[in-house]
């Protein structure tokens, strides 16, 4: 018997629990019958494909229980989502209201109407009923494209989800995308009332007229929700600014308070340009950059400063930072500055200092003394508690550093370096896509 014979009685031995066939299933079914596929390997195959109600047919034709597999696309995508960064990424460009309204107006007015048409009123509410169903269309199509591909945010990395709420507040990012979506509706509304107006019309001169009171409708509804499409343009763009973080990559993440010196070690550290000023909240992002060290790739993120302040009274910018020590796999580089120069008290920095070593000291820690080079030598050989010694030398092991004057600098270096090595042995396994 040849592979076709065989193919073609396998595939009639076992019931099909459903009448239909996809259009798939046919052409393959034909292939194999016709002997396209031209192996008897190639037509096991298919057969394998296909699942009765009770069993599966393998290469040696002994019977198994089917294996279920889930083929949601929407599923997988949110699986997919939920496990990595960089959504904020593949958002699409969102184009300005008024770009999309006068490329749907042009478009709108190039239809012309169905050929062979003799009669002159039924060829222009043709026209009339083709030009506002076309318009309606292009002022649609881009606000669903919008609403489907933004990101929902419970299939977001935690991460990215701290991001959009403490950018745009409890919310507002849903609101706007339900406010683009309304748009839409409303504009698929009033463009099929009208274009149904214009195919009922019986003379050439009211389907004039009620081609033009549809543009007129059209265009009213377009501009009362246009405002959502500028707000959703800015969602787009802040979004799109903000840095990626590979949760695959060790990552060193500095801490501390406001004007400490993170953003001078930033510069010295990697490749991340911060602005370093001499006031608090300089930092008001996370802000990335990546270190080159003995050809090995890291990241380093700057975060806003941290205030003496319960959780709850903390502002967004603060919760930026406390986002990514929560979200991310990241090691801590703890920045001090005891020199007075900050504007944060050492009394308060200590505070601070505990309050975020208790609860984030499960992750690998290094701290630093910065501005080293401003403090006073301490002759003073007994210390009585920890509040004091801190505001002498600082947490213990801290090492000190001088942007300045270069002191501690190769130290801290060759630190971060063992300590991003480290960190490596923590990190997820990356999956294969």
């Amino acid at each position: 018997m040849s592979s076709t014979s065989r193919a073609f009685n396998l595939l009639h031995k076992w019931p099909i629990p459903s009448s239909k066939v996809s259009m798939w299933s046919k052409r393959k079914t034909l292939g194999i019958i016709s002997g396209t596929n031209g192996t008897r390997g190639a037509s096991v195959m298919f057969c394998h494909k296909l699942h009765s109600s009770t069993c599966e047919v393998t290469q040696d034709g002994s019977k198994r229980p089917p294996v279920v597999h889930s083929h949601n696309p929407k599923e997988e995508k949110s699986l997919s989502n939920n496990q990595s960064v960089g959504a904020f990424q593949k958002l699409p460009m969102v184009m300005p209201a008024i770009d999309i309204l006068s490329s749907a107006q042009r478009k709108a007015r190039n239809v012309t109407p169905t050929k062979g048409i003799a009669n002159i009123a039924k060829r222009e509410r043709n026209r009339a009923a083709k030009q506002l169903d076309t318009l309606m269309k292009e002022l649609a199509v881009p606000l669903r494209t919008y609403v489907e591909i933004f990101p929902n945010k419970k299939f977001l990395h935690p991460y990215e989800c701290s991001l959009i709420e403490l950018t745009f507040g409890e919310g507002n990012y849903e609101k706007v995308l339900g406010r683009v979506d309304s748009l839409r509706k409303r504009l698929i509304s009033v463009g099929k009332e009208h274009a149904s107006l214009c195919a009922k019309s019986t003379t050439k001169r009211e389907a004039e007229e009620r081609l033009s009171e549809g543009r007129k409708k059209l265009q009213e509804a377009f501009n009362q929700g246009m405002n959502a499409l500028d707000d959703l343009l800015h969602v787009a763009k802040s979004l799109r600014c903000m840095p990626v973080i590979d949760p695959y990559l060790p990552t060193l993440c500095l801490v501390g308070a406001p004007n400490v010196g993170k953003s001078s070690l930033v510069r010295i550290l990697s490749s991340g340009k911060p602005e370093v000023c001499n006031y608090p909240f300089t930092t008001r992002g996370v802000l990335m950059g990546h270190i080159m060290l003995n050809y090995e790739r890291f990241q380093v993120t700057d975060t806003p400063g941290l205030l003496r302040r319960r959780e709850d009274e903390r502002n967004n910018i603060e919760r930026l930072t406390l986002a990514v020590l929560s979200h991310l796999p990241t090691a801590v580089l703890y920045v001090h500055d005891l020199s007075g120069d900050c504007g944060t008290t050492s009394n308060d920095q200590f505070s601070i200092y505990k309050d975020i070593k208790e609860k984030y000291g499960d992750k690998l820690w290094l701290d630093v003394v910065s501005k080293c080079d401003l403090l006073e030598p301490s002759a003073s050989a007994h210390v009585l508690d920890d509040l004091d010694r801190y505001k002498l030398f600082g947490p213990e092991g801290a090492i000190p550093v001088s942007v300045t004057s270069g002191l501690g600098v190769e130290e801290l270096k060759a630190k971060v370096y063992q300590l991003l090595l480290s960190q490596m042995t923590r990190l997820p396994e990356k999956e294969e896509s």
